[in-house]
């Protein structure tokens, strides 16, 4: 199967999306207009500290308060010296933007500091070895751990991405270089500037995109547009010379790009609340501000059926491969609750929780099943990378896109 990255700048809005065949299986949209300041990192001033919750608030430009947890802080970095890491109002500190402000949440800040590559995360704060729990292979989990040791700082450690599986040494170390320079020039430099200063800022989504998708997965990279053809170039050049060969500009004076691929159809879908199975049930997925719940129905599947039991498990299987393709494609995070066609014996129930277990491990954002309720609701939790497709699309005319 040839899978592919589009992107494509439609109005005010730059679309990209992984295919995989002819499915659409991730997408985001980001509006030129407004930056994402998820990943910057700033120079903030500590406002206020409340003890009872052991937290501070961090002001990262005029006005603008972030939230900061304080029981992970590890090595803060300070603009001026001082004798004890103890944080106090203020202090003058780097910070970064862990995630962004969500309706009347504040931004959450960290002083444990990334610096993402395509391979490895290098983290100030946390001198540790991490690898990445979606490579699971002994040996390879061993090569990787025993590379990064010699590496690992006092002050500092490396998360092992998954696009590390199998590569090789010296790729690897090469990042490793560029990681540990973009760091060291923060520390050495960017503590001598003004207060509320951006230090570093996160590479347009479509860029991250191109990062942080596995390395293997992704064998086309596409655009119409000259202006990102030209940056992805850049990217590629200086940091994934090995992905550069995958990039192309289409150029068709009868189609566009959008037009190719249907973007704009298949995004309408993703927003829609209902799915269609192809045997004749539905899922109904309802995000809220809490959580994201999920019903499943089956609609069509029962009619004229006489092996009921048999019909809800072949409903409840398909929907559970849907629901892991809608998480992605829609980029739902945070708590999923779901709630499948009730079946009446347990061996059913343990088939459609293996094979939920099966899809999620698939995922490229960590997506944990936690289990099934005493209600037969399944509960599901997925990491928080970046805003859900709702969120992106809201006040946004479909029409633009």
């Amino acid at each position: 199967m040839n899978n592919k990255l589009i992107i494509t700048k439609q109005k005010n809005n730059i679309i990209s999306a992984i295919y995989e065949g002819n499915d659409m299986t991730q997408v985001n949209v980001d509006p030129t207009d407004e930056l994402s300041i998820l990943g910057n990192i700033y120079i903030g001033k500590v406002k206020n500290i409340i003890k009872n919750i052991n937290a501070a608030f961090v002001e990262i430009a005029d006005g603008k308060m972030c939230y900061l947890s304080l029981e992970e802080t590890m090595y803060p970095i300070y603009t001026k010296p001082k004798k004890t890491d103890k944080i106090v109002v203020g202090d003058e500190i780097l910070v970064q933007i862990s995630k962004e402000d969500v309706k009347t949440k504040a931004p959450v800040v960290t002083t444990n500091l990334n610096f993402t590559g395509k391979y490895v995360v290098l983290i100030h704060g946390k001198p540790i070895i991490g690898i990445s729990s979606k490579i699971q292979e002994d040996e390879e989990r061993k090569r990787l751990r025993t590379l990064m040791q010699g590496f690992k700082g006092d002050s500092f450690g490396f998360v092992i991405r998954t696009n590390a599986y199998h590569m090789p040494e010296d790729r690897i170390i090469a990042e490793i270089n560029v990681l540990q320079k973009q760091y060291n020039d923060i520390k050495e430099f960017g503590v001598h500037k003004t207060q509320f200063s951006l230090l570093s800022q996160t590479p347009p989504g479509y860029i991250c995109d191109i990062r942080d998708g596995f390395a293997d997965s992704i064998d086309e990279i596409q655009t119409d547009d000259a202006d990102i053809y030209k940056n992805m170039s850049l990217y590629l050049e200086g940091y994934q010379k090995e992905d550069l060969p995958k990039l192309h500009f289409f150029d068709d004076k009868l189609i566009t790009l959008s037009n190719l691929y249907g973007v704009k159809t298949k995004l309408e879908n993703a927003l829609r609340d209902k799915v269609w199975l192809k045997c004749g049930g539905t899922i109904i997925i309802q995000p809220t501000e809490a959580l994201t719940v999920i019903d499943v129905n089956t609609g069509k599947a029962v009619s004229g059926k006489k092996q009921v039991q048999e019909t809800f498990l072949k409903v409840n299987m398909e929907a559970a491969h849907e629901i892991a393709k809608q998480l992605r494609l829609r980029n739902l995070s945070g708590i999923i609750i779901i709630d499948f066609i009730d079946m009446a014996g347990q061996n059913n129930k343990n088939m459609l929780m293996q094979e939920l277990d099966e899809l999620f491990r698939h995922d490229p954002i960590k997506t944990t099943l936690v289990d099934m309720t005493a209600l037969n609701l399944v509960e599901v939790t997925r990491k928080k990378v970046r805003k859900p497709l709702h969120e992106q699309m809201r006040n946004k005319d479909l029409n633009k896109v």
